[in-house]
């Protein structure tokens, strides 16, 4: 079941009302609108009575603004925090860590027991050297580096080639969301967008319940001379 949310993040009103006890959240880069939930609502979320799993996505790929401090440290007993190495690594390592309240960890160690038998232990000491060493924080100031040129090329693009576009999320992360104005559905802007070699992602398809119509881009895998030409033949395509 989804939730709505909006510039503030989460609308915890209409999470209460669903009548759930547990819910899954991104609140330092929401995925795809890139909101960040705001002080007022971490502290409605903090008075709701169920679980939080926070999953800090894309929180270590920021810009334009300061860290977003974890929930998890707020409320130990009522947040379990979720992370991984997909993004600042590599997916391939498959690495990641549950910070869960202690109530929490016998069942979540059997259960991890019972899918697994647990994760390899060279990845797992090779990340751990990386961060005794600092070596890991000095990778992810390059990665941030590379990124936001990656992001501005992209971002530039957009602004000369479809300046009538609204862009949202580019304070952190590794993707956009373009919405322009009209009502053409975003499945068919997407459908443009292809035929004209451009692989971008209509919203519709992370949403729950309609909305706007709009496209996702990613940047995190291209060079800023391709994605300054992408955007061109992504303004081409959308005045057709």
């Amino acid at each position: 079941m989804g939730v709505e949310v909006d510039d503030d993040g989460v609308r915890v009103d209409d999470l209460r009302a669903t009548g759930l006890d547990t819910v899954v959240l991104t609140p330092a880069h929401q995925f795809p609108t890139g909101v960040v939930l705001s002080p007022a609502r971490r502290r409605e979320l903090l008075d709701w009575p169920g679980l939080v799993i926070e999953d800090d996505y894309d929180a270590e790929h920021r810009y334009d603004r300061a860290p977003v401090a974890a929930l998890q440290a707020t409320a130990p007993s009522r947040v379990a925090y979720a992370g991984s190495t997909s993004k600042s690594l590599a997916p391939g390592m498959r690495l990641g860590w549950l910070i869960a309240p202690a109530r929490l960890r016998p069942a979540l160690l059997a259960a991890k027991h019972a899918s697994d038998l647990g994760n390899p232990a060279l990845p797992q000491l090779v990340l751990a050297r990386l961060l005794a060493t600092g070596d890991y924080e000095r990778h992810l100031r390059a990665v941030r580096t590379r990124q936001r040129l990656r992001r501005d090329a992209l971002l530039a693009g957009l602004r000369e080639h479809l300046p009538s576009a609204r862009v949202t999320g580019v304070a952190a992360g590794l993707h956009l969301v373009v919405t322009l104005p009209g009502d053409v559905p975003d499945t068919d802007l997407a459908a443009r967008a292809a035929e004209a070699g451009v692989m971008v992602q209509p919203l519709s398809w992370h949403r729950h319940r309609p909305g706007p119509p709009g496209l996702v881009l990613g940047y995190a895998a291209l060079t800023p001379d391709r994605l300054r030409e992408a955007a061109a033949l992504l303004g081409r395509s959308q005045r057709l």
